[in-house]
């Protein structure tokens, strides 16, 4: 739209008459497709992004998207496996104590087990003569009467390593050769 020039007021003195022409300040009405092109990919060459360099952007902004899923996958799949290697283990460790369960359930229902447990209640036979040791009672010696390390009548003989082996390879030199 032109600019319209103002009427002049007959009140007022004209003013000098000056061989300069001030020009006319020109006013741009706005575009309604120049609106539109405000958001466009037109506008940002001006702030150094071109189509290409968004394109790179946002292709390198996937593919680190893509390496963060993968990363995160790779360490689900690692824990898992540690998990499933502990559980693993302890499958193996619940296996042999059930073993040795049934081992003790089998030693348990045996007879003489039930026999013997009976005389700690004094269940045992008539005959039989209880007795008990006390709570604060020393520990047996080695060589005491009885012992299964000393056979009665038997005199103890301390043996070397080597004088041990010698006489599992080569035999008791004491023993005569028709034994």
């Amino acid at each position: 739209m032109p600019r319209r020039k103002p009427a002049k007021d007959p009140a007022k003195p004209a003013p000098e008459a000056s061989t300069e022409v001030a020009p006319e300040p020109v006013v741009v009405a706005p575009n309604p497709a120049a609106a539109g092109a405000l958001g466009s990919l037109a506008d940002l060459p001006v702030a150094g992004l071109t189509r290409r360099r968004i394109g790179i952007l946002v292709g390198a902004l996937v593919a680190a998207w893509v390496i963060l899923l993968f990363a995160r996958q790779v360490g689900e799949a690692s824990e898992a496996t540690a998990r499933a290697d502990a559980m693993q283990a302890s499958t193996l460790q619940l296996e042999a104590q059930v073993g040795a369960l049934e081992s003790e359930l089998a030693l348990i229902q045996k007879q003489a087990y039930i026999t013997q447990a009976a005389r700690e209640f004094r269940l045992g036979k008539p005959d039989e003569i209880p007795f008990a040791l006390a709570d604060d009672a020393p520990p047996l010696p080695p060589d005491a009467p009885g012992s299964a390390g000393v056979r009665l009548g038997a005199t103890a003989t301390e043996r070397t390593p080597l004088e041990s082996w010698a006489r599992l390879l080569f035999g008791d030199p004491t023993a005569s050769p028709g034994d």
